[in-house]
């Protein structure tokens, strides 16, 4: 059965309460629907004179800015001539002015499944918003790339909320955006008048290549559905002087860095994952222009493959054998300037100390156990799928 997008499914069954009323959408160039048409001629084209402005999430409307704290400026669409309000520039939070000219907020945004991938949040600030200022909220509910079955990681501590975490979370919680939506409203007291348009023919098992939708890359450095695969555990590595793989054709997928001899990892293993010595130069980012060794990550069997745990060991490993040479990246990140980044990224105040201190990440896992035997109950009676 194909997958319908829930933007496909508000054209084609477009619910009587929006009438004439005064629409936003909050987009990004993955916003796609109908054979790559962009969401926001979809819905300007079902709606006429109603789509009145859109906003825009981190790396901005063009998907162009590559990294943390790089902002963008409003803009004005020039097909549609309407504001485009950027999200992730001046404010993070739409203002006041922002949303005075809609009614609706449309929210059509593709996610990836990990906590600290920022459209959720951006998604979860305009919730918050559009609740203080009385304006309604739809969610058009597209498939969590990595599946909605496996969840991993260490619940957020709430000391140490950010941008990349703002309610606790497993790092990937396994859920949709529509489904996290319907969650952090009720959970967390948010309280906005929230519809979810759901999609047709998305089963939780599914990864992205069994949607057969074309994957449109919703940010810079997440090109393929493997990139999103390693992505829970490799954007640890953004809290370290070790090269994520940004600067390369393959971010997240290869990790390196001039000091590592990747004979280090020769015994390493993990289901679902075969791994293979490389060197690559980054063009930008950390290392540019020096030879940096590691791991290119190949995961082989998606449905056992857990990337969160594995770059624990990872970075386990590289604290045992390069104590000078591996270090933790110094503030700031993500607007945090007086946290690690690291704990900021892991979103805990211990996980690094206990790392540090050798102990297993096994030992680690059964820690958060409970917590994550907690949260599967807790987001049961929000899944739509």
């Amino acid at each position: 059965m194909k997958v319908k997008l829930g933007v496909e499914n508000l054209i084609d069954h477009p619910p009587e309460d929006l009438g004439k009323k005064r629409l936003g959408l909050l987009c990004h160039p993955a916003s796609v629907c109908c054979g790559y048409r962009h969401s926001r001629f979809a819905v300007a084209a079902a709606f006429p004179k109603q789509l009145t402005a859109l906003f825009a999430p981190q790396h901005g409307f063009w998907g162009a800015r590559q990294d943390n704290m790089i902002e963008s400026d409003d803009m004005t669409d020039a097909r549609l001539n309407i504001p485009v309000y950027s999200l992730y520039g001046k404010v993070r939070k739409p203002t006041p002015r922002m949303l005075e000219n809609i009614d609706v907020l449309l929210v059509d945004l593709q996610d990836v499944g990990t906590r600290v991938y920022t459209f959720i949040w951006t998604m979860a600030l305009c919730m918050q918003a559009c609740a203080e200022q009385k304006k309604k909220v739809v969610v058009l509910d597209r498939p969590n790339p990595i599946g909605g079955r496996i969840i991993e990681g260490n619940i957020l501590d709430a000391d140490y909320k950010s941008f990349v975490g703002l309610y606790p979370l497993p790092m990937r919680p396994g859920m949709t955006i529509g489904e996290l939506a319907a969650y952090l409203n009720a959970t967390h007291s948010i309280g906005c008048d929230l519809t979810i348009i759901p999609m047709t023919g998305w089963k939780r098992e599914m990864f992205w290549d069994e949607t057969h939708l074309p994957w449109v890359a919703p940010s810079p450095n997440m090109p393929t559905l493997q990139t999103a695969l390693v992505y829970p555990g490799q954007a640890l590595f953004e809290g370290t002087n070790v090269s994520e793989g940004r600067g390369t054709t393959m971010p997240f997928e290869q990790f390196g860095a001039p000091f590592i001899d990747a004979d280090i990892f020769h015994d390493l293993s993990a289901p679902g994952a075969v791994f293979r010595p490389v060197s690559f130069e980054p063009t930008s980012g950390k290392w540019t222009g020096k030879t940096c060794n590691g791991l290119f990550i190949h995961p082989t069997e998606p449905a056992r493959f857990e990337s969160y745990a594995l770059t624990l060991e990872l970075l386990q490993r590289l604290l045992i054998h390069y104590p000078r040479d591996f270090q933790w990246k110094q503030q700031p990140y993500e607007y945090e300037f007086d946290k690690l980044p690291i704990d900021i990224i892991l979103g805990s105040g211990t996980l690094r100390k206990d790392l540090e201190s050798g102990i297993p990440v096994a030992e680690l896992q059964k820690t958060w156990q409970a917590d994550i035997v907690r949260f599967r109950k807790e987001r049961k009676p929000y899944l739509l799928y």
